[in-house]
């Protein structure tokens, strides 16, 4: 079992973090080339102005009193449809709000406190955790429309949730007791069923229908790196895909690890492989340092349109007394190259919408960027 100051010293217990609200960086080059922007030719014509999103959308949202206090947007449903949580009292509810009309309809709910909804791949299901009490974790599957489809109780103090993207019927659940010590849950939808599934980490990623990935960070011996772990589900396999590695990621047929840049320590490199593990693409930003680990500032991966998006540094340093602002990049993984959105932003949570027309951010997505007008809007009406 692990407690709560190893926890800490890994990376991925930022993801805990992400879940209770509810990482990338900086400076970011292509191949450590700053991201080049097209000067036009003398003979170029000027391209006609981008249409800006915001001419469409009915934004900011507006809560009536009625319907509770705004807790935070819980994510896109489609280009066009946000989820948002409200509290009233001792209850919450899950709304869906359309862009277009500025229309507002009561999906789900729940008579305790909702903690997070997590909305699967596909936008097809919703997972809603609420806390019936601080031991007590309730989750219930719900599809697009509202039906509840299960419901599961855990006696915890806090979950977290990695929904299988090869198959939308599967959640893993992480479940810690307030000491920190945790077990690891397959919930299977389809068959009503949650059985017990024994990996040496909490935090845990899928790498295909039945292998998870994860960082293999040794508690005797505390490190700021750890082995990048691929483990069989039902065989028990093991395989090591990197030896050393501050943070990773998996997306559908995609994994993404952040590692220490060899020649130069004060840079972080991004590189990216397909599910047989063969580098697809690689880029380095510079990279901020905290007492017991790194900072990796927040980043969302399009997996429809091969774009993965991060903030980063413009500058390597110590975090607690960097304030030079992040930079916001995106790289288009199937061209390989880079584009900078905007500057002088805050590093806090981005969340990409279906097209990644637009991405939500803020710590609790109140707010949302259009991303070819290089815009930012308030969503929600103070």
């Amino acid at each position: 079992m692990i407690k709560l100051n190893k926890l800490k010293r890994t990376n991925c217990v930022f993801f805990i973090l992400m879940f209770i609200l509810s990482t990338l960086l900086l400076g970011a080059c292509t191949n450590k080339e700053q991201p080049k922007h097209k000067i036009p030719a003398k003979n170029e014509k000027p391209k006609a102005p981008v249409a800006a999103l915001g001419n469409e959308w009915k934004l900011p949202i507006s809560i009536p009193k009625s319907e509770g206090e705004f807790s935070r947007l819980a994510g896109w449903l489609s280009d066009t449809e946000l989820l948002y949580i409200t509290n009233l009292e001792q209850t919450s509810s899950v709304f869906r709000y359309n862009l277009l009309s500025g229309k507002s309809e009561l999906l789900y709910r729940c008579g305790s406190p909702i903690v997070t909804v997590q909305i699967s791949p596909t936008r097809k299901f919703l997972l809603i955790h609420s806390s019936p009490s601080s031991y007590e974790g309730l989750v219930t599957i719900i599809d697009s429309k509202g039906t509840e489809l299960s419901k599961e109780s855990f006696a915890s103090y806090e979950l977290v949730f990695e929904w299988n993207p090869y198959n939308e019927s599967e959640v893993l659940v992480s479940k810690f007791d307030e000491d920190w010590n945790f077990q690891l849950f397959l919930l299977d939808i389809n068959n009503a069923k949650t059985t017990e599934i024994y990996l040496p980490q909490p935090f845990v990623k899928w790498m295909d229908e039945s292998e998870a990935a994860f960082l293999n960070w040794d508690e005797s011996n505390p490190s700021l790196y750890a082995p990048l772990v691929v483990k069989g589900l039902d065989n028990g396999m093991e395989k090591t895909v990197l030896p050393s590695a501050i943070q990773f990621s998996a997306f559908r047929g995609l994994l993404m690890a952040v590692t220490v840049n060899e020649q130069d320590k004060k840079m972080a490199d991004y590189s990216f492989f397909d599910h047989e593990i063969k580098k697809l693409f690689t880029f380095s930003i510079p990279q901020l340092t905290k007492f017991s680990d790194w900072l990796v500032p927040f980043y969302d991966y399009n997996v429809q349109m091969g774009q993965f998006i991060t903030f980063s540094p413009l500058k390597s340093g110590e975090a607690d007394s960097y304030s030079e602002g992040f930079q916001l990049l995106t790289f288009d993984l199937k061209k390989g190259s880079s584009k900078l959105i905007m500057e002088g932003l805050q590093n806090e949570p981005i969340n990409f919408s279906p097209t990644g027309k637009a991405i939500l951010y803020g710590n609790q997505f109140e707010k949302m960027i259009d991303i070819n007008a290089k815009k930012i809007y308030d969503a929600i009406k103070e």
